[in-house]
C-alpha cells in the first residue's frame, strides 16, 4: 500500500516540528518520520533541561556561514518575540538569564508539548520509530520508501539535523541526500565543544581540574567573556564552547582571566597596605585558591611578599594573565558537541524558502543547512526561524 502526503518531513526535532505546523496550518497533507522513539530529544536535554528556547539578541551577526547573508531574510521572518509568543500562548512560564537567553522555569518537555499540540491542531501526522530506506524523485514529487511502507509526497522537507551527539541518533543523512540531488556540503565540523589539552599540558594543569573563573577567550579579533571550567580533559565553560567555533586546529587560543577587573591594580593597592602579605594570598582573594597558587607558581615569582615585587614585576605577571596563550590537541568531537558546523552549501538554497534551487520541492532546515549560531538560544532560533519559513510554501 502506498500512502499520499502533501509534504513529507524527516526529523521531528525543533526546525522539522516548526515547518510542520506551519504546512499544516496552510492545510496541507503533512506526516513527519523520524527513527527516534520520541521526538525533540535534543529539546529535552538543552538548558540543563529547562530549554535555552532563544535569545531575545537573535540577529544574523550571532551565527557563522560561508554566507554569512544567508541566515537574514529566516530571521527577519520569524523572530525570537514570535515563537515567545507561542510560548505565551500556552501558559508555558519562562524567564530571561544572562545575555538575552530565555529558558523554561521549569522543563524543556512543555517546549516538546507545545509544538506537539500545535502539530496536532494543525492536523500533522507524526510517525516515530521509522527508518527512511530510500528516497527519489518521481513525476509528481517524492517517493519516501519507509521501514513501514511507501509514501508519496508533492514536498521533501530535510531536518534531520547534523551529526552531534551520535548517542542521540544523529547521523550523516541530511548530507548524503543533499549530495543524492546535487547539492554540495561545506566541510563540516563539531561546534560549541570543550576542547582537548595535550598530555603535557593536561599534566600541568591537572590540580586546577574543576576550577571555573570568569574569562575572555579569544581566536584573533573575536573573543567570548563568560566562564571558563578547567576539566580533567582540557578547557571547557561557555566562553571555551563559543570559541570553539572559530578554532581551527593547529591554532592558538588567547585567555584573558577576570577581563572586567584590573588585577594589576588589585596587587598595587594591596601591597601599600598589605605589602607582607604573598602574591598568591591577595590574588586569591579574586581567583579560585588553586588557580592563584598555580599561576604565581607558573610565573616564578619567588617571592614571600608583595612589598618585593616592583610595578614592573606586577605588570608584567598581570600581562600573562591578560593573554595567556594555549594551543587545544583537539575538541571532544560529535560525542559531547551541541551543534555541527557547516553543511548543506547555502549556495544551493532560497534563502526566503529554504528550497534547492536546483530540485524543486526539495527543502533543507535547521542544524543540517551551513547556518550555526552562537551558545545561548541562537541555533533554536535558526530552527525555528527556518522550519517557519520553509513551512510557508513546502
Amino acid at each position: 500500500m502506498v500512502e499520499n502526503y502533501d509534504v513529507v518531513i524527516i526529523g521531528a526535532g525543533a526546525a522539522g516540528m516548526m515547518c510542520a505546523i506551519e504546512a499544516g496550518k496552510r492545510g496541507r497533507r503533512v506526516i513527519v518520520l523520524d527513527h527516534a522513539k520520541a521526538p525533540g530529544e535534543k529539546i529535552r536535554i538543552s538548558g540543563g533541561g529547562r530549554c535555552n528556547f532563544t535569545n531575545i539578541h537573535a540577529s544574523p551577526k550571532a551565527f557563522l556561514s560561508a554566507n554569512p547573508h544567508f541566515c537574514k531574510s529566516a530571521l527577519a521572518r520569524y523572530t525570537p518575540q514570535d515563537f515567545l509568543g507561542m510560548v505565551e500562548r500556552h501558559g508555558i512560564a519562562w524567564h530571561e538569564k544572562t545575555l538575552g537567553q530565555l529558558f523554561c522555569d521549569d522543563s524543556a518537555k512543555d517546549i516538546i508539548r507545545m509544538l506537539l499540540s500545535e502539530m496536532r491542531d494543525a492536523g500533522v501526522v507524526l510517525r516515530l520509530s521509522t527508518s527512511i530506506e530510500a528516497l527519489e524523485q518521481s513525476l509528481s514529487g517524492f517517493r519516501v520508501s519507509t521501514s513501514g511502507g511507501r509514501i508519496d509526497c508533492n514536498s521533501l522537507v530535510i531536518a534531520s539535523g547534523g551529526k552531534s551527539i551520535p548517542k542521540m541518533g544523529a547521523t550523516g543523512f541530511a548530507y548524503k541526500i543533499a549530495e543524492q540531488f546535487g547539492l554540495s556540503l561545506i566541510e563540516t565540523r563539531p561546534g560549541l565543544v570543550p576542547l582537548t589539552l595535550d598530555p603535557t599540558e593536561l599534566d600541568k594543569l591537572a590540580p586546577l581540574s574543576g576550577v571555573a573563573v570568569d574569562a575572555r577567550a579569544s581566536v584573533g579579533k573575536t573573543g567570548f567573556e563568560e566562564a571558563l571550567l578547567i576539566t580533567h580533559r582540557g578547557l571547557s565553560g561557555p566562553c571555551i564552547l563559543q570559541i570553539s567555533s572559530y578554532w581551527r586546529e593547529g591554532g592558538e587560543i588567547s585567555i584573558r582571566l577576570l577581563p572586567s577587573f584590573d588585577i594589576a591594580q588589585a596587587l598595587k593597592d594591596a601591597r601599600k597596605g598589605q605589602g607582607k602579605q604573598a602574591p598568591q594570598t591577595i590574588l586569591s582573594e579574586h581567583l579560585p585558591k588553586r588557580l592563584a597558587q598555580f599561576l604565581v607558581e607558573s610565573a616564578g615569582l619567588q617571592v614571600k611578599s608583595l612589598a618585593d615585587l616592583s610595578d614592573k614585576a606586577i605588570d608584567g605577571f598581570c600581562a600573562g594573565l591578560a593573554d595567556w596563550r594555549i594551543k587545544p590537541a583537539g575538541s571532544e568531537g560529535y560525542r559531547t558537541a551541541e551543534v555541527t558546523l557547516g553543511g548543506i552549501d547555502t549556495a544551493g538554497l532560497d534563502s526566503r524558502t529554504m528550497q534547492a534551487r536546483s530540485v524543486e520541492g526539495l527543502y533543507f532546515i535547521g542544524e543540517c543547512v551551513d547556518v550555526t549560531g552562537w551558545l545561548g538560544g541562537y541555533n533554536f532560533q535558526w530552527a525555528w526561524a527556518s522550519g517557519f519559513s520553509a513551512g510557508q510554501v513546502a
